[in-house]
């Protein structure tokens, strides 16, 4: 069965005590303004608005080491984890909602939910 992703966006991993500095900074060095600070259940993100490509960009307070990373939106996601785990990529935790996941380069990135489909390009379709 054919399921759908595509690049989400980015996050960028702040190890803070003051997301609101991080997400002031990060705004002020992408010329996107911050919103509002959103907790997920206990994780807190800023998100930076009105990005040209409809990409999702936010500050994220972390308690490991600043660093950023890309989030890939699916409508299935079992099917997209299987088919990156397929190229070389591994699972390392489901979270809440999304898998974390590791690249063969090493490089971190999650799977989550596809909210809008119908907004930015065209996603992907995989069989």
């Amino acid at each position: 069965m054919a399921h759908r992703s595509r690049l989400a966006g980015f996050i960028i991993d702040c190890e803070t005590g003051d997301i609101d500095a991080a997400a002031q900074f990060w705004g002020a060095a992408l010329g996107l303004p911050p919103g509002e600070k959103e907790d997920d259940e206990g994780a807190l993100y800023v998100g930076l608005e009105k990005h040209p490509s409809q990409l999702y960009v936010a500050v994220q307070k972390v308690d490991h080491p600043s660093r950023v990373h890309l989030d890939i939106e699916t409508d299935d996601l079992d099917a997209e984890a299987a088919r990156l785990e397929a190229l070389g990529a591994t699972k390392l935790k489901f979270v809440k909602r999304w898998w974390v996941m590791q690249a063969p380069t090493g490089h971190r990135f999650c799977v989550v939910q596809m909210h809008h489909p119908e907004l930015g390009p065209p996603p992907n379709v995989w069989e």
